[in-house]
């Protein structure tokens, strides 16, 4: 049985889903179709951006044929079901690589548009909708309209970030990245508080590809934001290619508990500690260990137990983030939450071409947290407050459970996407967002609920 769950697994419903071949049908027909639809691709969504509970989900994972691929010029076409372990696989041995790749590997071309995701070189590559050269988009009118920055541009720009709510993206054409290999030269430093760490940031991203940061979130007093700067380049005389190794491990059912908790935390924390201290300086990675760490083991998100994990994501002007990122990590401290993993990056100026577009310049920091119902609420709203009160924004991909202010406050221009928003497309985020929002009001509100 197919599984339409969001990443973060909070919820338990089975939901309806249409397979896309039906999908496609019955909207270019105009006919059969539920309530409403949303396209679905491989649930990596941490929220209920990729929920439907009220309609129907579109399965475009069937939809993942390459249509075409120009070796000279990196010009990927692909049908929007297609994964980016995919793209990689077949564009690697010929010496190209996603000009942009998030967390993981296993998300769709059409996810990866809807949700305009980042990377770790955004400060150089910006987001992956910049990368985005044009696709064919299926409305509920029965149309199929190409949208390109010249060519249907209001809908190119709204669909790019847009969360699958402005039709359904069939096939689209990327621009990839010419690498000499997929290998790339890691260098690891620590660094000893967030001080450090910010006085490294800027020089870090205008050296390398590619910079994140580890924190460890349980640390206080002295020993409070230490962690590990990890930059990378693509490796000059590196493997052109190898194909990913399968994934050995795996966690076959949830637990009736969880297992991340803040003592197994701990002690992981000193293992990852431990083990990137060993290998400070600069060495060979492969794309898979440095790009995409947590795939390796299959279901890692069931080990938050039953209740599952929720994720919260921020992004904190460049002028504000040496005063509220250190209080974010104290705030989740003093809650007694333990953040299994704590990643910190510096956004650049790279504009999106997306209307909804999470990153601008910045720091954003994330922090995975078990689902300990009212305590992790009562946490993420005072994380909330402080994002807001820094000129900063939550992620919606990364959301369970933010309000309309918030979502108005982090977005204010979100009813440019509204007003292109197809009306049979929708989603369980936007009704408890932007649905509970006055549709003409101009401006934000500027407050967290």
């Amino acid at each position: 049985m197919a599984d339409y769950s969001a990443f973060g697994l909070v919820r338990r419903r089975a939901p309806v889903a249409i397979g896309a071949e039906d999908a496609i049908e019955r909207l270019r027909a105009g006919r059969g179709l539920p309530s409403s639809v949303l396209p679905y691709g491989n649930g990596r969504s941490y929220g209920d951006t990729c929920l439907n509970d009220a309609g129907a989900l579109i399965d475009m994972r069937p939809m993942n044929r390459i249509v075409a691929f120009d070796e000279q010029s990196g010009l990927l076409t692909a049908q929007a079901g297609l994964m980016l372990s995919d793209v990689i696989a077949h564009v690697g041995p010929k010496g190209w690589f996603p000009a942009v790749v998030p967390g993981t590997r296993f998300v769709t071309l059409g996810g990866a548009i809807a949700n305009d995701v980042h990377g770790k070189n955004h400060h150089r590559r910006g987001t992956f909708g910049c990368h985005v050269v044009s696709f064919t988009l299926l409305r509920s009118d029965g149309k199929v309209r190409r949208c390109s920055a010249d060519e249907n541009a209001e809908l190119f720009r709204a669909t790019i970030g847009g969360m699958g709510l402005t039709g359904l993206i069939l096939d689209a054409t990327i621009r990839l990245m010419k690498v000499a290999s997929v290998d790339v030269n890691e260098c690891v430093r620590g660094f000893s508080g967030l001080d450090e760490y910010f006085d490294l940031a800027e020089d870090a991203d205008a050296r390398n590809e590619y910079a994140v940061a580890w924190l460890d979130q349980l640390a206080s007093g002295a020993k409070a934001g230490r962690g590990f700067l990890l930059t990378a380049n693509h490796a000059e005389d590196g493997a052109v290619f190898r194909a990913a190794s399968p994934r050995r491990l795996t966690v076959p059912f949830r637990p009736p508990l969880n297992l991340l908790n803040r003592w197994s935390l701990t002690l992981f924390n000193r293992a990852f500690a431990w083990s990137k201290a060993r290998a400070e300086g600069v060495r060979r990675s492969s794309y898979e260990s440095y790009f995409f760490p947590l795939d390796a083991v299959r279901h890692w998100n069931r080990l938050y137990g039953p209740r599952g994990l929720l994720q919260h994501q921020s992004v904190v002007p460049f002028e504000a983030a040496r005063e509220t990122i250190p209080a974010m990590l104290a705030a989740a401290r003093e809650a007694g939450q333990a953040s299994f993993l704590t990643v910190l990056k510096r956004f650049g100026d790279v504009a999106s071409p997306g209307m909804l577009s999470f990153p601008r310049p910045g720091y954003t920091l994330t922090l995975d947290f078990s689902n300990a119902g009212a305590a992790t609420d009562a946490l993420f709203a005072r994380l909330d407050r402080m994002t807001v009160e820094a000129g900063g924004a939550v992620n919606p991909y990364k959301d369970a459970r933010m309000g309309p202010a918030l979502f108005e406050a982090s977005f204010p221009h979100w009813r440019d996407l509204e007003a292109l928003r197809d009306p049979a497309f929708l989603s369980d985020f936007w009704r408890r967002t932007a649905q509970k929002l006055p549709a003409s009001e101009a401006g934000g509100r500027h407050a967290a609920e």
